[in-house]
């Protein structure tokens, strides 16, 4: 070829450039190039391939490679199917420039009728034009329509012994499982960093360019376990940087905080120096690093420092940089464990708003002031040993649990006056203030504490009573309209909630019931339909002794002799000594009533 055809030759993207051609390349997925493999050495190959994993970690290249091996005859043209293609073949180099006749490629992506896969299986019935096999290769096979899968069902199950199908998703919960049944399934992992970051380096060398370590791994940890997307953004790096890759400038590239100063705004905001953090914030958006791949990089700290705390031997890592390492250590000793799960949660949340936020900017920035506040408050275990040892000196103790009187919510409390600080003394005594006065109101929420252990109940009406007693009132009126009685047995009951219970309504009974009886009761969620609810009970047996009692003689009577008459109310008067006896003699046993 002539400089100036190489010179007018397109260029081809790493992506492509670099694809593997055979099993022995693919990297990351061991377990599956193993048992495939094994398959096409042994002649033990299924007629259908389920291929999912996560976008760019090598479905489509797994497909291809797949089909070569299936129709590679070697270069002498009597080889039968391999392991190892020669892609020297004329099946080998079809499939690879994409134009093999019996190799079908469909995206089902744009093509999800079914007048695209019954398309697709008239063809099925037809033998190979060339090659060993016909292999139909479907990608994106999740977004076939309901109706597209059902075509397919049939062809799938039996197909003809010169068929192989290869299907490939990211979606493999949409792929129904009837299809899933008649494939043979492999999961392809998402390739680990540091595997990613040794393959950039090696393709870099290739393309005769040099990559710092550092600057390799923030690709691979960029590109997420794909290797499609590390190799895009190696590309862009190579552009970049013309001649060798830099840590800065894949930094400055994905728009990335130094790791240095991501971790000086964390050890500020960790201080409670809310002002170095918006500060060292303020530089990091300046030289265009992304407020919420800012907030990104401070969640991998939290997470790394609380990996070193309770695991110090993650901090020996050869692959962790020195300054990392030691600065991470030091973090780890410095910060608990409540104070470090606090700020992840905080983060957390704040990345949500941040993503959303009109101006993330200012939304990190809230974010960074949260966090500083919030490394000073005390931890809630802090919080209770200070509220139990926040009594006055002098005051009274507290009566024991055991001579505690039950304080109720419907009951007012009573409180004497307290004094007022006056002057500067105001200020130094408002802490003490508050935490003398603080179980007050607490005491107004707390549900009553029973003098004594009540009996155990015997069924879910029991337990409905038990509520009233206590004077729950709200719980009681739950556990009449809004639950379904599953099953019921001493300490566990079932139940399935209507859709106007409150979401704790079981746990909430669970504790009370545990408390006042002193014994633990389970109360769980069901799917089961269950029992009628004791309100539609009630009604229920309401109506069937109304039925009754206007189906007896006298009252039917009585109804008769006076029209427009109608029985209010059924009452059971009690045993028929203390009934009182009618002018005829006999016991009255309904009350009826004209309007």
């Amino acid at each position: 070829m002539s400089a100036e055809a190489e010179t007018a030759a397109p260029y081809r993207v790493l992506a492509r450039k670099y694809r593997p051609a055979r099993f022995e390349e693919l990297i990351g997925q061991e377990a599956m190039v193993r048992t495939l493999s094994n398959a096409i050495r042994t002649g033990r190959l299924a007629h259908a391939f389920m291929l999912t994993g996560v976008r760019g970690v090598g479905k489509t290249t797994t497909a291809r490679i797949i089909a070569r091996a299936l129709n590679c005859v070697g270069p002498d043209g009597a080889g039968g199917p391999t392991v190892s293609p020669c892609g020297q073949c004329q099946h080998c180099t079809g499939i690879a420039e994409d134009r093999h006749v019996d190799v079908i490629e469909m995206d089902a992506a744009s093509r999800t009728s079914v007048e695209d896969i019954r398309e697709l299986i008239e063809g099925v019935r037809y033998r190979p034009v060339m090659a060993r096999y016909k292999v139909y290769i479907v990608d994106e096979v999740h977004m076939l329509s309901r109706s597209a899968f059902n075509a397919l069902l049939k062809t799938l199950e039996e197909p003809p012994q010169h068929v192989k199908f290869i299907f490939a998703t990211t979606e493999i919960r949409k792929v129904p499982v009837t299809v899933l049944s008649r494939c043979q399934r492999f999961d392809l992992r998402r390739v680990e960093a540091e595997v990613l970051a040794d393959h950039f380096t090696q393709i870099a060398r290739k393309e005769g360019t040099e990559i710092e370590p550092a600057a390799a791994a923030l690709i691979a940890r960029a590109a997420d376990g794909s290797v499609r997307d590390g190799l895009s953004l190696l590309d862009q790096a190579i552009a970049l940087a013309d001649g060798r890759v830099s840590e800065a400038q894949v930094r400055a590239m994905l728009g990335l905080a130094d790791r240095t100063q991501a971790f000086d705004l964390f050890e500020a905001a960790m201080r409670g120096d809310a002002s170095a953090a918006l500060a060292h914030f303020a530089s990091l958006y300046a030289a265009g690093a992304d407020p919420a791949l800012v907030l990104q990089d401070l969640l991998e700290l939290t997470h790394w420092v609380t990996r070193v705390k309770l695991a110090p031997s993650a901090a020996a890592d050869p692959t962790v940089p020195e300054a990392e390492r030691v600065r991470g250590q030091a973090l780890a000793e410095r910060l608990s464990m409540p104070v470090l799960a606090r700020a992840w949660q905080m983060l957390l949340k704040g990345l949500t708003e941040t993503q959303t936020a009109p101006h993330p900017g200012q939304s990190a920035e809230m974010v960074l002031v949260r966090l500083a506040y919030a490394a000073d408050l005390p931890s809630p275990a802090d919080l209770v040993r200070k509220a139990g040892t926040a009594a006055p000196s002098g005051a009274a103790p507290a009566p024991a649990p055991a001579e505690r009187k039950p304080v109720r919510a419907a009951e007012p409390v009573a409180s004497a006056p307290r004094p007022q600080p006056v002057g500067d003394s105001a200020a130094g005594s408002r802490g003490t203030a508050l935490a003398r006065s603080a179980p007050q109101p607490q005491a107004l929420t707390e549900p009553a504490e029973p003098a004594e252990v009540l009996p155990q109940p015997d069924s879910f009406a029991a337990v409905a009573q038990l509520f009233a007693d206590q004077r729950e009132a709200i719980l009681h009126a739950h556990i009449r309209n809004n639950l379904h009685l599953v099953r019921f047995d001493s300490g566990r009951i079932e139940v399935r909630p209507t859709e106007h219970a409150p979401p704790n309504l079981t746990n909430k009974m669970g504790e009370l019931l545990t408390k006042w009886t002193g014994r633990r009761w389970v109360v769980s969620v069901s799917r089961e339909e269950g029992a009628q609810t004791l309100s539609q009970a009630a009604a229920h047996e309401a109506e069937r002794i109304l039925t009754e009692a206007a189906a007896h003689p006298l009252v039917k009577a009585a109804l008769e002799t006076f029209p427009g008459a109608a029985i209010e109310a059924v009452r059971d008067l009690g045993p028929a000594e203390a009934r009182p006896e009618g002018p005829d003699g006999e016991r009255d046993e309904v009350s009826g009533e004209e309007p």
